[in-house]
């Protein structure tokens, strides 16, 4: 996989497709979850795109956001992957990455993320702990979890 972190106003026009196309078709399409899927986050200056490529197409991506945009601490949160990607590592380098790239402009600051609740052993191997009960988001089973940086 090669990846790319950018900035709302570093991403080409068909990079912001290619992110929108794949999370559309992960989020909206494939979990049958209509949602507000453009939230205004994705400009905010401070949030970075981490986007994954294989063979020059978008397989991966999420997006890493600053302490007070959606929690008091930095999140990581729009964690996807292309069904052609599931089961073979990517979705484990996805989230490695994003913890790298978040602590290289945010260091030693603890992550907290939104997980759907049926990843929440995904996200326990990558450091992540629960800190909230179990609630709905958009019809499908979430919680927090935090990752506090070693």
């Amino acid at each position: 996989m090669q990846w790319i972190t950018l900035t709302f106003g570093q991403l080409s026009t068909r990079q912001l497709y290619d992110l929108l196309r794949l999370r559309t078709d992960v989020f909206v399409v494939e979990q049958n979850c209509p949602y507000p899927e453009l939230d205004g986050h994705d400009t905010h200056p401070e949030t970075r795109h981490l986007l994954g490529y294989r063979d020059d197409k978008m397989t991966a991506y999420a997006r890493i956001l600053p302490a007070g945009l959606t929690y008091p601490e930095m999140s990581i949160g729009r964690i996807v992957t292309a069904n052609t990607e599931r089961g073979n590592g990517c979705g484990s380098e996805l989230v490695k990455q994003a913890i790298i790239q978040a602590h290289d402009v945010w260091p030693k600051a603890p992550i907290t993320i939104g997980a759907q609740y049926h990843l929440r052993e995904f996200y326990r191997r990558h450091g992540f702990e629960e800190i909230s009960e179990q609630y709905l988001e958009d019809g499908i089973p979430h919680i927090d979890m935090r990752r506090v940086a070693a």
